[in-house]
């Protein structure tokens, strides 16, 4: 098979990674990729989001699968376009990807279903969303309805918070037309966690849960993040929970869909509260979470690719995956500054001495190689160090042994991922 995969990050890397073990894979192309990707996929020079390019180049090099990374591409329908030229596309359509590109949509489709969330209210009038907040209280939630690059979302400690939120959001834009609408909703307590499952349009199957650091610093402390590190399996998810969340809130949130006319098909990411009552759920993604998704794929014993296929083709039905008896953890290494401004270009060394370390696996975020052949960073996320172990505490030890043998001053990384459950 022909594969291209979409996107850039630590997670196309890590996908690029599995898919390229498969015995049934004859080419792998990367759109645009990164210096590590490079090493196990032919990148391509085009942006995730050119959708007409991304076609052209499949349909020129007769691509079998494409594989849709992040959730840009996917709310701006790849997948349609795919379709509408014959090519399968590992991802749901514009109007199931809503369930990502609209939390407002989200939550009316689980509603819907029936599945356990947390009280909310939508809002297009900052005045009306501030009285709304001081009449049920703080603590609460506040996010912008549209994509924000996982920064949409601020949980407020006081009234103050809610209100500088919604000053941030609604009307400063700091996230463009996302922050049009908001959303203002119950504070769950409990774990979060991040729970997989792939999608035929009719079933499903668990793919397999996680928990991230979303906070910039030890401690869980400083500003949100795209993720500052993840591991699996997070040993609060018993299978007894993975069991009641595909019952209460996959399976009924397809149905729903389905009834609805926008069947979703791909990798549905439902992010979870573990309350005292039990799962309920925060919100949905409609890709690999990153860096979880790292974390997944190192577990993986199963080939990835029929998996895909299989959900491409409504097949889940009689699938079944199989994973390594093992513990994953992943340590984000980010430019100094991460998430807020950064400089671009300071030069990276020692990955070979990293990759050496027993079940390693660095995963390149935002690199790109030099003229002169040197690795040097160009995002805020840089690099994911992976490591596996028999224990989680086996994993971490190895993950931070790599992290200790990188030399890049111009980086930073937590030192407490996984702390939670160790």
């Amino acid at each position: 098979m022909k594969v291209l995969v979409v996107g850039g990050g630590g997670r196309e890397h890590a996908l690029c990674w599995a898919i390229a073990a498969s015995p049934l894979l004859t080419r792998l192309w990367c759109a645009p990729g990164n210096a590590g990707i490079a090493e196990v996929a032919e990148c391509v020079p085009i942006g995730a989001e050119a959708i007409p390019a991304l076609v052209a180049f499949a349909r020129e090099h007769a691509v079998d699968l494409v594989v849709a990374g992040p959730e840009g591409p996917l709310t701006l329908g790849l997948a349609d376009a795919c379709a509408a030229a014959g090519i399968k596309c590992f991802g749901p359509s514009a109007a199931a990807a809503q369930l990502e590109g609209s939390k407002a949509f989200t939550r009316a489709v689980a509603d819907a279903a029936g599945a356990p969330g947390a009280r909310w209210a939508r809002f297009t009038d900052p005045a009306a969303a501030r009285a709304y907040i001081r009449d049920q209280g703080a603590p609460i939630v506040v996010k912008a309805d549209g994509l924000a690059a996982g920064k949409g979302v601020v949980v407020a400690a006081t009234i103050a918070e809610a209100d500088a939120a919604i000053a941030d959001i609604m009307e400063s834009r700091i996230h463009g037309d996302s922050g049009a609408t908001v959303l203002v909703e119950e504070c769950l307590v409990g774990q979060e966690v991040s729970f997989f499952a792939l999608c035929d349009g009719t079933h499903a199957i668990a793919l397999g849960a996680a928990q991230d650091h979303k906070r910039a610093f030890d401690g869980d402390t400083g500003p949100n993040t795209g993720g500052m590190g993840a591991y699996s399996p997070p040993p609060i998810f018993t299978d007894a929970l993975r069991d009641d969340v595909m019952a209460r809130i996959v399976s009924p949130v397809l149905s729903e869909m389905a009834r609805r006319g926008t069947p979703f098909r791909g990798v549905l990411f439902a992010g979870l509260m573990i309350t005292p009552d039990g799962p309920r759920l925060i919100e949905f993604n409609v890709r690999f979470g990153d860096p979880e998704c790292q974390a997944l794929m190192v577990r993986l014993r199963s080939d990835l690719l029929p998996a895909l296929l299989a959900a491409c083709d409504g097949e889940l039905a009689s699938f079944d995956l199989r994973w390594e008896p093992l513990h994953a953890l992943v340590v984000v290494m980010a430019a100094r500054g991460y998430p807020g401004s950064y400089s671009k270009g300071s030069e990276i060394r020692g990955l070979e001495r990293a990759a050496q370390i027993p079940g390693v696996q660095v995963f390149h975020a935002g690199t790109a190689r030099r003229e002169d052949g040197a690795l040097v960073a160009t995002g805020g996320r840089v690099l994911g160090i992976t490591a596996t172990g028999t224990t989680l505490a086996e994993a971490q030890a190895a993950a931070y042994a790599a992290v200790d043998a990188i030399d890049w001053p111009g980086g930073f990384c937590r030192r407490d991922i996984g702390w939670r459950a160790l």
